[in-house]
């Protein structure tokens, strides 16, 4: 009885390229701001980055197993740019009021990392603008 295993392949290079150290950066930002919003103890923040933590760990998990191209139903780099841009508009909007009505130091630095993470938000969805292709012929370097 022979049986057949299959590994999974990790694709290092995507950590390597551009949009692996902003996804990276991204998440390393939402868990500092996280902590801070958890030392503030203020639900509301707390559960939205936790919330897009969890959606940007997903994508991230997505592109280094490599199912964005075993999984062909979604066009994955526009289903990453909308949640780009939503998350951009609603984590300025935290950020904001975070800033403008905190109560401790923690949900002010919470509120300048997430405003940092709109930032970064913004480099990416600038980032995956440039790399798809409607109806373009693909370059090697949009391959990344």
């Amino acid at each position: 009885m022979t049986t057949k295993q299959t590994a999974m392949d990790v694709d290092t290079a995507f950590l390597k390229s551009r949009r692996g150290i902003v996804k990276v950066t991204e998440m390393v930002t939402l868990f500092v701001a996280f902590v801070c919003f958890t030392v503030a103890s203020t639900p509301k923040y707390i559960a939205a980055t936790v919330l897009e933590f969890f959606i940007t760990s997903l994508l991230l998990v997505l592109y280094l197993l490599k199912l964005n191209k075993r999984l062909t139903f979604f066009f994955w780099p526009l289903v990453d740019v909308f949640n780009s841009v939503f998350a951009t508009v609603y984590f300025i909007t935290l950020s904001l009021m975070a800033m403008t009505s905190y109560i401790n130091t923690g949900m002010l630095i919470g509120g300048i990392a997430c405003f940092l993470l709109a930032v970064l938000l913004c480099l990416e969805s600038y980032i995956l603008f440039s790399i798809i292709t409607f109806n373009r012929p693909r370059t090697e370097t949009q391959n990344t």
